[in-house]
């Protein structure tokens, strides 16, 4: 990828993709760790054994740490639509940010600016559909909350990076949260992306409602919550639906 700007800081984490290499989905991350410096630092570690391909910084600067044809070592345990092996197909993106354990706040502008100039150049380049841009909280909703719900995915997906579609206000429609709606509303998440097993249905809500419904992310299948999963799944499958058809 070529993208002016961008300040290199070689990590030895990382490893071979395969051949051919296979990128076709983006991971947004936050740090979590109280400075850039120190992010940056641990990411760079032998000893740490993690990594990412970019570190983007509070007042825009972004770092590259992995090559974008290597692996980095940045998803950890994680699923998306049946994938699990998702170091292997992807580019991570950490954003320095303290995180829900630090002190997590807004992302500020010069820094958001500088994410949407960095996956637009990604998206230049490599196949990656909307679909599969995603956060590390909806590919590991079990341990990680990340990039949190102040991140902002509709500045994102108007730029056409992501899905975002609008909410709609009118929750007259919504499904309830009886047995069989409940089952529906669990299918949505799944349609999505979402790996939904046995014992981790509400924190995959969770992990929806922070990126989609970030005015509350109790985990509850609400009302409102099951009426948000049904027009996203509807977002979702069109963007599916149009890549397909484009390829």
């Amino acid at each position: 990828m070529i993208l002016s700007g961008v300040l290199d800081r070689p990590s030895p984490n990382y490893l071979p993709r395969g051949d051919p290499a296979r990128i076709d989905m983006l991971v947004i991350h936050y740090t979590g760790m109280k400075t850039a410096p120190e992010a940056i630092d641990r990411l760079c570690d032998p000893s740490a054994k993690v990594s990412a391909h970019y570190v983007v910084e509070e007042n825009g600067t972004i770092w590259r740490l992995v090559p974008d044809r290597k692996r980095a070592f940045h998803a950890g345990r994680s699923c998306w639509a049946g994938e699990s092996d998702l170091n292997a197909v992807s580019i991570g993106i950490e954003i320095v940010n303290p995180g829900h354990e630090w002190g997590y706040r807004r992302f500020p502008e010069e820094q958001m600016a500088a994410v949407e100039r960095l996956c637009s150049a990604l998206l230049a380049c490599f196949p990656i559909p909307p679909h599969r841009i995603v956060g590390h909280s909806d590919i590991a909703p079990d341990r990680k909350s990340d990039p949190g719900e102040l991140f902002d995915w509709p500045r994102l997906a108007r730029a056409g990076i992501g899905i975002w579609p609008e909410p709609t206000t009118d929750l007259g429609r919504g499904r309830g949260v009886g047995v069989i709606e409940h089952a529906g509303a669990l299918a949505d998440l799944a349609a999505i992306g979402y790996c939904v097993t046995a014992g981790v249905e509400s924190t995959c809500v969770a992990a929806f409602q922070r990126r989609f419904r970030p005015q509350r992310w109790d985990g509850r299948l609400d009302a409102e919550t099951a009426r948000r999963l049904a027009e996203v799944r509807a977002a979702y499958d069109r963007a599916r639906y149009d890549h397909a058809r484009r390829h």
